[in-house]
């Protein structure tokens, strides 16, 4: 009787993970990203940043000049850095250390103007992002509500999670951005294995926490859409829109694609502002912005086109699941990302979980990742019916449904 009153009595304060996030969240022990740790440091430079506030001192001309200066000595650094890299994957040298002496001081030395040079082009992006929201009418008694504030990191890959028999993300986690290739896909192995769903590790180019973090890209236009993109993030989080973002899949989409054609408006607008000379768009594949990034491809043929490919493949996979046929439809994804390698573009992984990442970013026209959701094209028309972006930003941010945007829209009665 003692041994029943204690099983009955104590087996409530054992802890079982019931949700997905958190039985897929028993994989990442030591890998997880530690958020709490970054902020703290995030607020400490930020602090330091506004106590100096040197940007404050110097005209327009010599802000932009300052931005683009950052930017040419990060590239400089990613191109001697490659260099590096290929030095000590050359199997020709006998002493990659010794090869690589005069680069390895080069780097250090881009490192440190890198660093010096960041504090203030964060300052003066932050500040040029927030005056062109306030051109369109962003603010709230002439301020930005958040202030734009963000912060040049590495940034951690997301582990996504959807069910096998579906395209839906059940979980997106944060892991070590430090993982190797071969880290990412024997984490991937696991999780797929012990849960049985389907999972990617993928990179990301922004998180929209506080301050937001921004990717050390040397792409002064994608930066600037990232920064507005996260900032998006922010003012949607005090709206109805933003607080409903993990409902439903279909909220997910609208605040992703909401925010991607509101950073992408931005990011144009800031560029032709202060930075007319780089006032160029990036190549399709590369049209991706904040927790999205591009895959790993190398310039493709003309004739291919990679976003009506991804578009028909997500179309077909969609009809083979709702047909239950996964098994068929999971081989089929595999075929797929072989043809897609052949033509250039390195996917180490075509599975429901990368459409249930890239789908929710349906700001271009032209299918993609998202196939058939009719989420994408729903928030894209309403930015076309509305007749400034602040009309749209705030339209879209009062939505706490699908159906009340297809209803808005005269979708349906």
């Amino acid at each position: 009787m003692l041994v029943v009153f204690c099983g009955v009595t104590l087996t409530g304060d054992v802890y079982v993970a019931r949700e997905m996030p958190d039985r897929a969240r028993a994989y990442l022990r030591d890998i997880e990203f530690d958020f709490v740790d970054w902020t703290l440091n995030a607020w400490q430079f930020k602090f330091r940043q506004a106590s100096v506030d040197e940007q404050a001192y110097l005209s327009d001309a010599e802000r932009a000049q300052l931005v683009q200066d950052y930017f040419e000595e990060l590239s400089k650094l990613k191109e001697v850095e490659r260099a590096i890299a290929a030095v000590y994957a050359d199997p020709s040298v006998a002493d990659p250390a010794a090869e690589s002496a005069g680069l390895r001081a080069m780097e250090a030395d881009l490192r440190t103007r890198v660093a010096e040079l960041q504090p203030s082009a964060e300052a003066i992006l932050q500040e040029q992002v927030a005056i062109v929201a306030a051109e369109q009418g962003l603010v709230v008694g002439g301020q930005t509500i958040p202030p734009v504030s963000f912060h040049f990191t590495g940034l951690p890959y997301a582990l996504i999670v959807s069910p096998r028999n579906e395209i839906r993300q059940v979980a997106n986690l944060d892991v070590n951005g430090a993982l190797t290739l071969d880290e990412r896909v024997a984490l991937e192995d696991r999780v797929a294995r012990g849960l049985d769903v389907s999972t990617l590790v993928v990179p990301i180019g922004g998180i929209g926490i506080y301050p937001t973090m921004v990717d050390q890209s040397s792409d002064l236009f994608w930066i600037a859409s990232v920064v507005a993109h996260e900032w998006t993030h922010n003012y949607l989080t005090l709206r109805p829109l933003g607080v409903n973002y993990e409902t439903t899949p279909e909220l997910r989409t609208m605040n992703e694609t909401t925010a991607e054609l509101v950073g992408n408006e931005l990011g144009r607008r800031l560029i032709a502002r202060y930075y007319p000379d780089r006032m160029q768009p990036p190549p399709p594949f590369l049209n991706f912005l904040a927790r999205e990034q591009p895959p790993e491809a190398q310039p493709a043929p003309p004739s291919f086109d990679f976003r009506t490919e991804m578009h028909a493949t997500r179309v077909r996979v969609d009809e083979l699941l709702v047909e239950g046929k996964v098994t068929e439809a999971e081989a089929y994804m595999e075929d797929r990302r072989r043809f897609f390698r052949d033509q250039g573009y390195q996917l180490h992984k075509l599975n429901q979980a990368y459409f249930a990442f890239y789908g929710a970013y349906a700001a271009d026209a032209g299918g993609g990742a998202q196939g058939a959701d009719p989420v994408g094209p729903a928030v894209r028309l309403l930015r076309r019916r509305s007749p400034t972006l602040k009309d749209f930003l705030d339209t879209m941010a009062s939505f706490t449904s699908f159906d009340q945007l297809q209803v808005f829209l005269g979708l349906q009665p």
